[in-house]
């Protein structure tokens, strides 16, 4: 399995910022891994930009959301097709931020998974539970109950998982090697040998070794650690 690692820049990121791309490069002598997928998914106001200059520098880059319609009367609204247009290979789909703050629902996920699909985008599918959910002992069920709701109804490959715990989004905190392990086999078991299943929440140099190279974790969604060059070039080490 061909490994990803993601960085997913959340609403943060000005045109200052851009430069932050080039010393990734840079961190790795102008030649991206050969055997990685490296992607960043910054804000929409930059995408267009950063994935014209940098088409053949080994990175690829990718929306954070997508709407379910390919266009029309959806105002402040961006489609698929329109991320594709702009240079985008991948997109972010049911982020547990957008499942809260907006209101997302599997149904909602399913569909922008498939408006993905439909403009030749690979659309990561978040999953994950709250900390209640975990210390309920509900963790797989959960997970298990939003893959069955997400995820489209296609065998193809081109979709990734990423399992991010609610509770360990942006608080520093990790789930124990074995609950990653033991949820990104359970992971498997569902969607099977062909797609990539990522981890994420608080990923950072110091931990991103450990958790890459347990079994069925094909790569990483980080957030807040892809924002500094030096962090993200870390983690991408790490593999």
């Amino acid at each position: 399995m061909r490994p990803l690692i993601a960085g997913n820049w959340k609403m943060n990121g000005l045109s200052a910022d851009a430069p932050e791309i080039e010393a990734l490069i840079s961190a790795f002598d102008g030649a991206m891994p050969e055997k990685i997928d490296v992607l960043i998914c910054p804000p929409a106001t930059l995408l267009g930009g950063l994935a014209a200059a940098y088409e053949d520098e080994g990175v690829q880059f990718g929306g954070q959301d997508c709407h379910s319609a390919p266009s029309g009367a959806h105002t402040g609204e961006v489609s698929a097709e329109m991320l594709a247009d702009a240079g985008a290979a991948f997109v972010i789909v049911g982020h547990s931020e957008r499942r809260s703050d907006n209101g997302e629902t599997d149904a909602i996920v399913r569909a922008k998974a498939e408006a993905a699909l439909r403009a030749g985008l690979a659309p990561i599918i978040c999953v994950g539970e709250t900390e209640a959910e975990r210390d309920a002992g509900r963790a797989e069920a959960v997970v298990a109950g939003q893959l069955e709701g997400s995820l489209p109804r296609t065998d193809g490959d081109e979709i990734v998982i990423a399992y991010e715990p609610v509770w360990a989004i942006g608080t520093g905190r990790t789930p124990t090697l074995d609950d990653i392990a033991d949820m990104h086999a359970a992971i498997r078991k569902i969607v099977g040998d062909r797609r990539r299943i990522l981890y994420g929440g608080s990923v950072k140099p110091g931990n991103a070794a450990e958790i890459l190279r347990l079994d069925d974790v094909d790569g990483a969604l980080v957030g807040g650690a892809s924002l500094k060059a030096a962090d993200f070039a870390a983690i991408i080490r790490a593999l």
